[in-house]
């Protein structure tokens, strides 16, 4: 009878386990799904201009899903102009910041940003609600008629940036 009881704890404690790993799994933005999110980010912005940009600052709005979101920046002033998890951002110059290993990744995001189909970059910054930085990479577009650029990112340290590239193709 103990043993029943043992064998069927360990069960129920390895499907639980399963369970839980199958839901963290499916709360990961994909690559796939950043592009999509970005692109629609960046029709929705090159509408609605500057009366949309308080969307993009809602915490539970549409353009926050699963763990990561889309924000807005303006590469010709430096700046933040829409920022949904750390809403401090918004209208700081952060061509200056520089990520753990040194990288001035707003200056690369500006740069990739003006390519036709915009592209990826890689650099650390935190997962929203952690402090410590964590490999992110970053899917930038510029917005149509705009002085915007709309991106969003995954945090992932297996994919290169090159796979990435080539999903814009």
């Amino acid at each position: 009878m103990l043993r029943r009881i043992v064998v069927f704890g360990l069960v129920v404690s390895f499907l639980v386990f399963v369970g839980v790993s199958v839901l963290r799994a499916e709360e990961k933005a994909t690559p796939q799904e950043v592009i999509q999110k970005v692109q629609e980010a960046a029709k929705f912005l090159a509408e609605k201009k500057e009366a949309g940009l308080e969307e993009f600052n809602k915490k539970n709005g549409r353009w926050v899903w699963k763990d990561t979101y889309v924000f807005v920046f303006n590469c010709e002033k430096g700046t933040a102009a829409a920022h949904p998890i750390k809403p401090k951002l918004v209208g700081k110059n952060l061509l200056g910041v520089k990520d753990i290993k040194g990288n001035l990744f707003f200056v690369q995001l500006c740069e990739v940003a003006k390519k036709p189909k915009g592209g990826w970059v890689e650099y650390w910054w935190p997962k929203p609600g952690e402090k410590t930085p964590s490999r992110k990479i970053t899917y930038i577009l510029q917005v149509e008629g705009t002085p915007y650029q709309v991106g969003a990112g995954v945090y992932d340290d297996t994919i290169s940036l090159d796979e990435l590239n080539k999903m814009l193709e």
